[in-house]
């Protein structure tokens, strides 16, 4: 399997997964389970991450990161998105700084952040 295309052939799988059995797939009982459940996942996977973070071992940094992507593109699928919508904004943003990105959301954006 190509680094390339991997976000592509992960949302065909992902996307497969949504009418699946909850009871035979993970990623299709995240599914049953709505919003909250694959919201509740992220949260638990990105405080892996910020944890994974503050130890030497890369491998693990990495493991958790490819933990926290998969379950946000769950997300994603579910809300009929996938990650092609992200690399759209990023290329978007991209040769933007980050300063400008930030002012350039307006006012009401820009102060939860």
């Amino acid at each position: 399997m190509s680094n390339s295309d991997i976000l592509a052939q992960l949302d065909t799988a992902l996307a497969k997964r949504r009418n699946a059995d909850p009871a035979s797939s993970y990623t299709a009982s995240l599914y049953a389970g709505g919003t909250a459940a694959i919201t509740a996942k992220i949260t638990e996977e990105a405080a892996e991450v910020v944890e994974a973070a503050a130890e030497a071992d890369d491998a693990h940094l990495v493991h958790e990161v490819a933990d926290l992507w998969f379950h946000t593109m769950v997300l994603l699928q579910a809300r009929g998105l996938d990650a092609s919508a992200v690399q759209t904004e990023l290329a978007r943003r991209f040769g933007v700084s980050g300063i400008e990105e930030k002012a350039g959301r307006g006012r009401a954006d820009t102060s939860a952040n």
